[in-house]
């Protein structure tokens, strides 16, 4: 369907950011991550998630692609809906939601508005399971021209950086000149991520 919507905000609500498109304006429910990135009368691109049923044609927006993949992991967990989904992506940025994930933290999902223990459990047991599996696939791969080595910072970087939809390559290139040993994993992956964004 659409892969995002670029145009100038016109409305700017509750989890809602209305995007004109040459004088179409799509109502897109969204976080608050997005909306304190967007501006009344400004131009933004959002990537976009269509949610389709009989009775509902639903659209979501993302300010960045990466929240976009996180969405689309949380509606991957059974038990979890869009409005589930999105209240945790109020409340984490992507890279704390993926680090919540790989550390098991339920305590941060819990602090989504509507997420008992329970659901946080079981989205840290299916999506963990999903990003082990990339983290061992990429641990096989070269990274900045050596294998990574499963269970060290820089493979669990990876495996983070994967789960938000980045390629092997691009994350070897992010990596390239981020002291991976000594800085702490959430730092890693942030500064990995504003050196792909900068590219």
């Amino acid at each position: 369907m659409f892969y995002y919507l670029n145009g100038t905000i016109t409305v700017l609500d509750q989890n809602l950011a209305v995007v004109d498109c040459g004088g179409v304006g799509y109502a897109c429910r969204t976080t608050n991550f997005t909306l304190t990135r967007l501006q009344l009368g400004k131009p933004a691109k959002l990537y976009t998630y269509c949610n389709i049923r009989e009775d509902a044609f639903d659209i979501y927006g993302f300010f960045t692609r990466e929240e976009m993949n996180c969405f689309e992991q949380l509606l991957s967990v059974s038990g979890v809906g869009p409005k589930a989904a999105l209240a945790i992506l109020s409340v984490v940025s992507p890279e704390q939601f993926t680090l919540a994930v790989m550390t098991q933290d339920d305590k941060t999902l819990m602090m989504a508005q509507g997420v008992g223990k329970k659901m946080a459990q079981r989205i840290l047991l299916e999506l963990k399971d999903k990003i082990a599996g990339q983290q061992l696939e990429l641990s096989t791969a070269s990274m900045a021209g050596a294998p990574t080595v499963r269970g060290s910072k820089s493979a669990e970087a990876t495996a983070a950086l994967a789960s938000l939809g980045y390629s092997t390559a691009e994350i070897g290139a992010a990596l390239k000149g981020i002291d991976v040993e000594n800085l702490p994993l959430e730092e890693i992956v942030r500064q990995a991520l504003r050196a792909m964004v900068m590219k």
